[in-house]
């Protein structure tokens, strides 16, 4: 009988960490890094082996478009990956052994996360939109997690503070202040907890996410009393461009641009990137032709040194764009919560974003003061079957389908523009 689904949520609470305690934590985000790339190398060698053989290609060439003519095939290849050692229970035995070697740091629910995202990438590369593995490099591993509350990384409460306690490591969490909402959350019961890393203004700053389980509360305007983010009713269509999303509903209509309070850093990012250039050109002249070109050294692996003035404007670069990217996910999260308040029931068509963002076409306000969408409209008689299909190009919305129950919605929301 298969698990009931359980609602989870996410609260997010800085840490007040010590010298020392951050060395363990860097410490232990490489050795999880290193866990990874080992396991992730050993999978990528099967797959390969698998990959060569003449039944697997066979197969392979058989998958067409006809979904139930594909079940017998996929089966004969979850077969072959399960003989080769692919999946996630072959992937969480891997790592069961090199947890021992790391027993002081790296407890046995947390290697187990570190092998389900192993196997997350496998199953994106072979059934998603994935194109390639990818190792990690040093640092690029910044959040580790566990399975439960009960062993492992930790929640708990002790002599009036709250602390995550992982391995003999005891970081208190900065919550000793709840707002409203935070102290509601906190009512729930924790399903796991997630330790996460910032790089921010040339330091690394330590979080911990809880996972909650159960609905997150509901947020109140401190002065009115009010509800914030409340969820409206009815239906609501979204076109998404590149810069920009139109969004209709029965009641509003809206052309929203996409972050726009994201500022141009180009000029900024150039005059850094010239200072970068100066200095690793004065450090490293053995590195480059007399015609300022870097110099070919074949096979050799090409050394750099970085002065402390490089890593400076290295930092610099690293916050410009870590503020842009907070900037750009804010503002993302607030159009979330004003759609939501627009309906509960949302068709957004089915499109290839790679493709719309070399396309590079826009949303524009004719004469006429209607909209008019450069790229696909949404099928409105398939959206209601669950179905997203393009129908026209470069036609006005008040051109959609006479007879579906879009139509007269549409049109009601441009003329009230």
């Amino acid at each position: 009988m298969a698990k009931k689904k359980v609602p989870h949520f996410i609260i997010e609470f800085p840490l007040q960490t010590e010298i020392y305690q951050e060395h363990v934590l860097n410490k232990r985000f490489d050795i999880a890094r290193r866990m990874q790339n080992a396991v992730l190398s050993m999978a990528v060698k099967r797959y390969f082996e698998m990959t060569k053989t003449v039944k697997f290609r066979k197969l392979w060439a058989q998958l067409g478009n006809d979904k139930k003519k594909n079940e017998p095939i996929w089966l004969q290849i979850f077969q072959m990956m399960d003989d080769y050692r692919i999946g996630k229970s072959h992937f969480e035995k891997d790592i069961k052994s090199m947890q021992k070697h790391f027993k002081k740091n790296i407890d046995s629910f947390t290697a187990q996360k570190i092998a389900l995202k192993v196997w997350e990438a496998f199953d994106d590369v072979l059934f998603g939109k994935g194109e390639d593995f990818h190792f990690k490099k040093y640092g690029q591993v910044d959040s580790v997690e566990g399975k439960s509350n009960n062993t492992g990384i930790r929640y708990i409460r002790r002599d009036d503070h709250n602390y995550i306690l992982w391995f003999g490591l005891m970081v208190q969490v900065d919550n000793d202040r709840l707002n409203c909402y935070e102290w509601q959350a906190l009512q729930n019961p924790v399903s796991y907890c997630r330790i996460c890393r910032r790089f921010i203004k040339g330091k690394y700053k330590y979080y911990v996410q809880l996972v909650m389980q159960g609905k997150p509360p509901v947020k109140f305007d401190n002065e009115t009393g009010e509800v914030k983010h409340y969820i409206g009713a009815g239906d609501v269509g979204i076109d998404i461009g590149t810069s920009t999303v139109a969004v209709v509903s029965r009641t509003e209509s809206k052309l929203i641009e996409l972050a726009d309070k994201v500022q141009n850093i180009e000029n900024e990012k150039r005059r850094i990137l010239r200072k970068m250039d100066r200095s690793r050109r004065a450090m490293n002249p053995d590195n480059y032709n007399e015609n300022e070109t870097i110099k070919n050294q074949g096979s050799r692996k090409v050394t750099w040194i970085k002065s402390n003035h490089y890593l400076k404007l290295e930092a610099e670069l690293r916050e410009l764009y870590r503020k842009q990217a907070d900037i750009r996910k804010y503002q993302h999260e607030v159009l979330a919560n004003e759609i939501l308040a627009l309906g509960d029931t949302f068709y957004v068509e089915d499109m290839n974003f790679q493709a719309l963002a070399k396309r590079s076409k826009k949303t524009e306000k004719n004469d006429k003061g209607t909209y008019c969408i450069i790229e696909e409209l949404i099928n409105t008689d398939n959206a209601i079957n669950g179905v997203m299909k393009p129908i026209v190009r470069s036609r006005q919305i008040n051109d959609a389908p006479s007879g579906s129950k879009y139509y007269e919605m549409y049109n009601s929301a441009f003329d009230a523009i």
